[in-house]
């Protein structure tokens, strides 16, 4: 959003004001972090939208959590951080290589994520010596976790660099516990009514005004989505607004009206964006072309305002990303997964090459397996616990062959462990269990269940032991108490 447009923002005026002294703090030389959260389509985006306009005088970075990349670890900082990677060499030694192993620009063990974290604050202390900068962090419920713990890591250690860190989610999480928060609530009756009424270029009976404000709770999103796709007799009065569906399934469902009223190859382009969480251009068109999608095709996109092309492909919210993705077959999303792989450049960025190979694959596959599997030690190299959890937990369900699916899962089961989601990883290690039993896999899992402090456990998921062992072994808890099985 320009900064032209961010005055429009109805009845956000005390927001704007927190904002804006935020951004004249940082200007005065100080530094801040914020987060800002609210329910899906409170106008948290529009808000962030409005401090990039409004920060003139100071460099703006942006990052946005990408649902399909909580997986992969620093995939946020990276993409925050990619303008400023010119700036590394006046790093300390240490925190560059642990940036860099981080980034997958150079190879090396694990990162320590205390060092990424003092990597990432030099690097913005270093931006903002020439120029105030500030950094926008939206959907941050959606960032990987190696982000989201760098990414608080630098908020609480900001001090006076010049430097503003603002987030935008939907509910402050542990991470960012203890900053600063704005919280962004609905819009009031007669703000709500301002809002539905620029949204219409004819008259709008009073009480469907009344029902549409009622039923968004003064939402901004809903007021100015719900209406659309509705007959001008509908409009004109005496039409009912399903009460039983929570709010954002009720946004979706006027996504759901505009996609199903587009073009069929306007529909397939749009879930091809929706299937790749990059945004390249380049990459969208190349993979469009294999699927035989022209370049018209977009033009109704565009007019609809559910997808834009410019330096990235942008989806309208992130609430259309979710709709398009789930409308469409599963036949279409293995199309347009195996499209993007197929104009990935595996030198380049091989893993999310196997992870859309991953996802196009109708049954077992153990080629894209293995690839999965390279992707994971990757992975655990940049110190990606999560991610190569994932790529072992997929390469498994492509695998045929028992003892090697066994071997995965168990693989797949330590990742999580590593990775602290302990009831997935249990419920791998009791998939690994039901497979084979070879000795060497027995002992393996026997090793890992030792050393694995499992906490809320399901008792058809606790260990099988006999009852006399299992008084003399109880599972240990994270407060330390036993929990036996």
């Amino acid at each position: 959003m320009s900064a032209g447009r961010a005055i429009d923002l109805r009845g956000r005026r005390s927001e704007c004001a927190v904002l804006d002294r935020l951004v004249a703090s940082v200007r005065a030389g100080g530094s801040r972090a914020l987060v800002v959260h609210g329910e899906p389509g409170a106008g948290k985006t529009a808000l962030l939208d409005y401090l990039a306009g409004h920060a003139s005088g100071c460099r703006v970075a942006r990052a946005m959590g990408v649902q399909s990349e909580m997986e992969l670890a620093f995939a946020a900082v990276q993409q925050l951080c990619a303008p400023m990677l010119d700036h590394l060499e006046h790093l300390p030694g240490p925190q560059c290589e642990a940036l860099t192993t981080a980034f997958g620009i150079s190879a090396g063990p694990p990162p320590d994520r205390f060092l990424v974290g003092l990597a990432v604050l030099g690097l913005l202390s270093d931006m903002a010596g020439t120029m105030p900068l500030v950094c926008l962090v939206d959907d941050q419920q959606w960032l990987d976790r190696a982000s989201a713990q760098v990414l608080a890591f630098v908020a609480r250690r900001l001090q006076a660099e010049s430097v503003g860190l603002v987030f935008a989610t939907r509910e402050p999480g542990q991470e960012l516990g203890g900053l600063p928060e704005l919280a962004v609530d609905g819009l009031r009756d007669a703000d709500a009514r301002l809002l539905l009424d620029s949204v219409f270029t004819g008259p709008l009976d009073a009480r469907v005004r009344d029902q549409i404000v009622a039923e968004a709770r003064g939402n901004p999103l809903a007021l100015l989505e719900l209406p659309r796709g509705l007959t001008p007799a509908e409009l004109a009065g005496g039409f009912g607004l399903p009460g039983a569906v929570p709010l954002p399934g009720r946004i979706e469902g006027s996504f759901q009206r505009q996609l199903e009223a587009l073009p069929a190859e306007t529909r397939r382009l749009v879930q091809l964006a929706a299937a790749d969480p990059v945004g390249d251009p380049v990459l969208v068109w190349r993979a469009a072309e294999r699927l035989g999608i022209g370049a018209a095709a977009a033009t109704a996109a565009a007019e609809a305002g559910l997808l834009e092309f410019g330096a990235q492909v942008r989806l309208r919210h992130p609430l259309v990303r979710s709709m398009v993705y789930r409308s469409a077959s599963l036949q279409d999303r293995q199309e347009a997964h195996r499209a993007l792989a197929a104009v990935t450049d595996r030198q380049a960025d091989p893993d999310r090459r196997a992870w859309h190979l991953a996802q196009a694959a109708p049954g077992p596959d153990e080629a894209v397996a293995a690839e999965l599997e390279r992707s994971a030690s990757r992975a655990r190299a940049r110190g990606g616990a999560a991610a190569a959890a994932a790529f072992l937990e997929r390469a498994a369900l492509l695998t045929r062959e028992p003892d090697r699916r066994a071997r995965r899962l168990l693989a797949a089961a330590g990742a999580k462990r590593d990775a602290g989601a302990l009831d997935a990883a249990l419920r791998l290690l009791v998939a690994a269990e039901a497979g084979p039993k070879e000795a060497l896999l027995i002992a393996e899992v026997e090793h890992l269940r030792d050393r694995s402090p499992w906490t809320s456990v399901a008792p058809t998921l606790c260990r099988r032991r006999p009852r006399q062992r299992a008084r003399r072994r109880p599972v240990p808890t994270r407060r330390g108490q036993p929990m036996p099985c």
